[in-house]
């Protein structure tokens, strides 16, 4: 079966996208979205020689749920700020975020959490991977967000990123 599908989550993510693009499910859509979520893989496969073991069903559902969530939150609080705090007021503050993660694709990936959640963007990593640089909005103690990110974030990826 690793032959056929070697990357078994890319394919169901192309063939879902596949389907969203065409706003219909159809046969011959399903059929088109099939042979790409297989083709593309294999053609691929070969660019990704050390993929990470991933656990799929419940970490990663609950950390995909909690970043829902956080970035729901978030937007209202970054919209208070907007809305009732001046901008010499707020307490903008460069994060150095020491990493856990040792793969690529959860450093990516807690990059990406970290940039999806309002009021804060992952800036840049240092050229050991030891560290991420984040840029926050509001911050009143810079170790406390530190702490906050590791334990919310890198603390589940490590569960998902075995």
């Amino acid at each position: 079966m690793r032959r056929i599908l070697p990357h078994p989550g890319l394919s169901a993510l192309l063939l879902l996208i596949w389907l969203l693009m065409l706003n219909a499910i159809s046969v011959g859509g399903l059929m088109l979205g099939s042979l790409f979520a297989i083709i593309v893989p294999l053609y691929t496969a070969a660019f990704w020689p050390d993929r990470p073991m991933m656990r799929w069903r419940l970490p990663l559902l609950a950390f995909l749920l909690l970043v829902i969530r956080d970035i729901i939150v978030a937007n209202f609080h970054v919209a208070h700020l907007i809305i009732f705090r001046r901008s010499r007021d707020l307490r903008t503050c460069w994060l150095a975020v020491p990493l856990d993660l040792d793969s690529a694709e959860a450093i990516t990936l807690l990059a990406g959490t970290i940039s999806l959640t309002p009021g804060t963007v992952s800036a840049d990593i240092s050229t050991d991977g030891r560290y991420l640089l984040v840029h926050a909005l509001d911050v009143a103690d810079p170790e406390a967000e530190i702490a906050h990110i590791k334990s919310r974030y890198e603390r589940r990826l490590m569960e998902i990123f075995r």
